[in-house]
């Protein structure tokens, strides 16, 4: 039987939760081939990538002759193949997957003009600028004709950001850009105060006193969120996320951050520092 193939990219936010999950649940070093495609480059809106996975997204997996495109299924199959066995996922996971707590919206969203100077001045637009590079690159290849609507569709959506950033979209679409951004940042921001501590335990992980099922998914969803504040892999990163909740971060929160911030697999999955 062949090793099961593991789509990631190191900045992904959501190819940390099954990265998190194979480093926690006892897999050999040897068990899984690891495969990168470049996010930053586009590389997952390739042809030859959207016949692997057609929602072009990370993580994949490859495994027993099936193709799992989400990280809820990703995860789930780690959790239920593993030499370790941990507690199993709840609703929560469709919780925090819902668009509304989005983690990767953040990383392209400007409240303001200060805000969006900055991203047109450094690694959004390049990011933007990439992807919309290599998804006009491709969509009109005789292979991509399968995928023809994926390609409208992700050439218009990534085409209006990209706009946005150029200064080329009158002044209501930008204001209504910001008033999205300042939306979405908000939500999260009460995701942290309110709905976080009503679902963590006194200490330990929603899976109990390891990590479960649940935890990866959260954990690479405030990983991201902590970075995004200008957070460090360490036991104090959640500091930097009162930039945001305006408040002090729950001490719910807190203990949760820190039992991750001393697992070995959060040091490896973040050895780099936080994304």
């Amino acid at each position: 039987m062949s090793k099961p193939v593991f789509y990631t990219f190191g900045l992904s936010v959501w190819a940390a939760a099954p990265e998190l999950a194979i480093a926690e649940l006892g897999y050999p070093d040897d068990a899984i081939e690891t495969k990168v495609v470049n996010l930053a480059e586009g590389a997952n809106f390739t042809p030859e990538f959207l016949k692997i996975n057609p929602h072009a997204t990370l993580p994949t997996l490859a495994a027993d002759g099936k193709t799992y495109t989400s990280t809820k299924e990703v995860v789930s199959y780690l959790v239920a193949n593993a030499p370790k066995k941990v507690a199993k996922g709840t609703t929560f996971i469709d919780k925090i997957h819902e668009e509304k707590y989005d983690p990767n919206a953040p990383l392209l969203l400007s409240r303001n003009e200060e805000e969006l100077k900055a991203a047109a001045g450094g690694f959004p637009l390049q990011f933007v600028q990439n992807r919309q590079n290599t998804l006009e690159k491709h969509a009109d290849l005789p292979e991509a004709a399968e995928h023809k609507a994926f390609y409208d569709a992700k050439r218009a959506a990534n085409g209006g950001i990209l706009a946005i950033y150029k200064g080329e979209v009158p002044e209501d679409v930008k204001q209504g850009f910001f008033k999205q951004s300042v939306a979405h940042w908000q939500t999260l921001a009460n995701f942290i105060l309110v709905d976080l501590p009503a679902v963590l335990p006194e200490s330990g992980f929603l899976g109990g006193e390891t990590p479960g099922e649940d935890d990866f998914h959260l954990a690479a969803w405030l990983a991201r969120i902590a970075f995004l504040t200008g957070g460090k892999n360490d036991k104090d990163g959640y500091e930097a996320l009162e930039r945001e909740t305006k408040e002090p971060v729950p001490a719910k929160v807190v203990a949760y951050w820190q039992a991750w911030a001393e697992r070995p697999s959060f040091k490896k999955v973040y050895q780099n520092g936080l994304h």
